[in-house]
């Protein structure tokens, strides 16, 4: 998930611990495998391990960024072939 910043970086990061407190959730849950705020800070990059856009979409609807009107996010589907990631297995915590 790529996102875009709707509102000014001051207004972003007034949310800023809410929204990584959401990330880790979904570290912990074994949704997300990476993330980070893009360079310059104009929006961010959730690596999610799902099986489908529409589950993306139905785990990040829960950002408090998304629920507040301050980022929108953008599925780009992606198959790991090479570098750190590859052979990457998914791992959801029972």
């Amino acid at each position: 998930m790529i996102s875009t910043y709707q509102k000014p970086l001051a207004e972003v990061d007034a949310a800023r611990d809410d929204h990584l407190a959401f990330v880790a959730d979904l570290e912990k849950r074994g949704f997300c495998v990476s993330a980070g705020r893009q360079d310059p800070p104009n929006g961010g990059i959730l690596l999610l391990d799902v099986d489908t856009e529409a589950e993306a979409h139905a785990l990040i609807a829960d950002d408090p960024y998304v629920q507040r009107g301050l980022a929108a996010y953008v599925a780009t589907g992606w198959n790991i072939t090479r570098g750190a990631l590859a052979g990457h297995e998914r791992i959801r915590p029972s």
